[in-house]
């Protein structure tokens, strides 16, 4: 999944005069944050060629549930995407009570500008969020239908590195399921996290090597913590895939420079990030 979290809720004010009287929660709120991690990883792949991204985003939630937000990163800066450098991503959905916890129904839609038409692509979400205990609790499901951004263009690595497609215009699907856990130590500011996610479909590069399951099936897994101070979050997370060292080959020349030809970019790894909220 991104590493990002677009928050959907509302503020409560506290007013002093009177004492015990409170101001309505405002209809709409804004929130956001701003981001520089060491390396942008997408669902346990790296999309910055494991160099450092800045990222940044914001929602805009009405207090009936309904919300809207944008994100950006930048990406590894050789021209992926059909051009791109830059992912901007929009979102829109509604979260909604629901047993203690919440239900968020929306979609992102991927976006690359500089690059062309056929590397964007549409991704409903649901996500089930509670608690029990001392742990927050999150599950969700992506599914991406049938596009063109997740066809299979090229069938195999060779194809990739010649630019000649084998199947043009081909459409597939994906399916990403997802959970999160985190729980905050008490008395500190710390916070300690974990992820695990499944990607199914998309076996392929599509257009310009596009991919969001490149190896059509496969796992990611995040273990890391979090430190607040005030508005600034400090973060350190191990990150790791299941895809193999020749799976990664045949990714590498679409997700990196290629200048030296040793990293991974699919390959366990820690990652370091600083955020501040507004």
């Amino acid at each position: 999944m991104r590493n990002f979290y677009l928050a959907a809720g509302a503020a409560l004010a506290c007013s002093s005069i009177p004492a015990l009287a409170q101001e309505a929660p405002a209809p709409v709120t804004v929130t956001g944050s701003v981001a520089l991690v060491s390396d942008y990883r997408f669902r346990g792949v790296s999309q910055s060629d494991e160099q450092l991204a800045v990222q940044g985003g914001f929602t805009v939630s009405h207090e009936s549930g309904l919300y809207v937000g944008t994100w950006g990163s930048n990406l590894s800066g050789w021209g992926t995407f059909g051009g791109a450098n830059m992912e901007l991503d929009l979102v829109a959905g509604y979260k909604l009570p629901l047993a203690g916890g919440s239900l968020d129904v929306g979609a992102t839609w991927y976006m690359y500008p500089g690059g062309f038409d056929n590397t964007d692509f549409i991704e409903p979400y649901v996500k089930l969020s509670g608690t029990t205990g001392p742990l927050n609790l999150l599950a969700g499901v992506a599914y991406a239908p049938k596009q063109e951004a997740l066809g299979n263009w090229f069938l195999n690595g060779t194809s990739a590195g010649t630019g000649v497609y084998d199947v043009p215009g081909d459409k597939n699907d994906n399916l990403y399921i997802w959970g999160d856990a985190s729980a905050g130590v008490p008395n500190t500011g710390l916070t300690v996290k974990g992820h695990l996610g499944y990607s199914n479909g998309n076996s392929g590069l599509g257009p310009f090597a596009t991919s969001v399951a490149p190896t059509g099936e496969y796992w990611d897994w995040l273990i890391g913590a979090d430190y607040a101070l005030g508005p600034v979050t400090l973060g350190v997370a191990y990150v790791d895939t299941d895809i193999s060292g020749s799976e990664s080959a045949y990714l590498q020349d679409s997700f990196s420079k290629g200048q030296d030809g040793t990293g991974s970019i699919a390959d366990a790894t820690v990652v370091f990030s600083v955020t501040a909220a507004f």
